[in-house]
């Protein structure tokens, strides 16, 4: 079992930045990749970025150039920095962990709210 926790959303004017985290704990060891969802009102979970536990990296062509991902895996978290925020990227992100041994499970988080305003 994996138990994530996030953390950093909040309301930001357009142009700012917010920088998200998540804390796994339980068997942190099986954790393949880590990656960030978002969810915005009457839209589908969207992948917004994942990292590897090799340090590979993917973004969303709507986030490409604006946020970062990276994981410290000392501290077993993982971060999404998100500069020049639009509107647009109002949303609850979700943390998210893919374990394939011994089998393929996905955990997820409870979600943090980040509101852009214009």
């Amino acid at each position: 079992q994996v138990q994530l926790v996030e953390s950093g959303g909040g309301p930001v004017q357009a142009g700012g930045s917010l920088r998200l985290s998540c804390a796994a704990s339980g068997s942190i060891a099986r954790i393949n990749r880590m990656a960030w969802y978002r969810q915005a009102p009457g839209k589908q979970r969207e992948l917004v970025a994942f990292i590897s536990d090799g340090g590979s990296t993917n973004y969303a062509d709507s986030v490409k150039g604006r946020f970062t991902i990276s994981r410290d895996n000392a501290k077993s978290t993982a971060y999404l920095q998100m500069n020049s925020l639009k509107p647009e990227d109002t949303a609850v992100y979700y943390c998210n962990a893919l374990v394939t041994i011994p089998s393929v499970k996905m955990y997820w988080g409870q979600g943090t709210q980040v509101m852009v305003s214009s």
